[in-house]
Parts: structure tokens; C-alpha cells; sequence
């Protein structure tokens, strides 16, 4: 059986800076509060993670986390406001593309 996937992502000069996986990437370090446990969750290595951060935060030239170095209680990730904005708008902007795509794909296909 046929199914039709989608994968939607914004770039700035031809670099993706926010993608339905980096939002869950950033989501996951509000949950957790660290990268490193965004980075296991999400089952990529940390440098994969960090990297990712890095280029998001270039292409955007916006700041995305503000971050504590461990010590005895840990570090620490945090999201900042412009992070949270961000979040919010990409989930916006992909709100019901789902459905869209079904019915663009029921329309092109017939039934699945």
C-alpha cells in the first residue's frame, strides 16, 4: 500500500535552519534540560545534536539556548525566548499539512 510522506523545513540562503526534526531536537531540550539527554532520546550522538544547535543558530543568527557548563550540580540547557517563538510559529506554519497532503494525495490516487 501506497502512503504519502511529506518532509517540510525552512532555509535561509539554501541551509535549512528549522525543520520539523530540529524543533523536536529543541523540544527535547526543554523536556530534559540538557543536550545531552535530547541527544539520547532523540537516539543521535551528541555532536550530531550540538552541531545542529550550532548551524540552526548561525542560519537564524538568533541565540536558541542559553547553557550552564556542569560542575557539581550538572549543566544544563535551557531554551530562550526567541527559541520558544520559533517553536511555536514552525508549528503553526506545518498545523494541518497532514491532512493537506492526504487529501492531495486521495485526490491524485483515489483510495489507499
Amino acid at each position: 500500500m501506497m502512503q504519502a510522506r511529506f518532509n517540510l523545513w525552512l532555509e535561509r540562503e539554501g541551509k535549512v535552519v528549522l525543520s520539523m526534526w530540529r524543533v523536536q531536537l529543541l523540544e527535547a531540550i526543554a523536556r530534559s534540560g540538557s543536550i545531552t539527554a535530547a541527544a539520547e532520546e532523540m537516539q543521535i550522538p551528541y555532536r550530531r545534536a550540538w552541531e545542529k544547535l550550532q548551524e540552526m543558530e548561525a542560519g537564524l543568527d538568533k541565540r536558541l539556548l542559553d547553557t550552564e557548563v556542569g560542575g557539581v550540580g550538572g549543566g544544563g540547557a535551557k531554551l530562550t525566548p526567541e527559541a520558544l517563538d520559533l517553536i511555536q510559529r514552525f508549528e503553526a506554519f506545518s498545523a494541518g499539512m497532514d491532512e493537506e497532503i492526504e487529501k492531495r494525495y486521495l485526490r491524485a490516487f483515489g483510495q489507499k
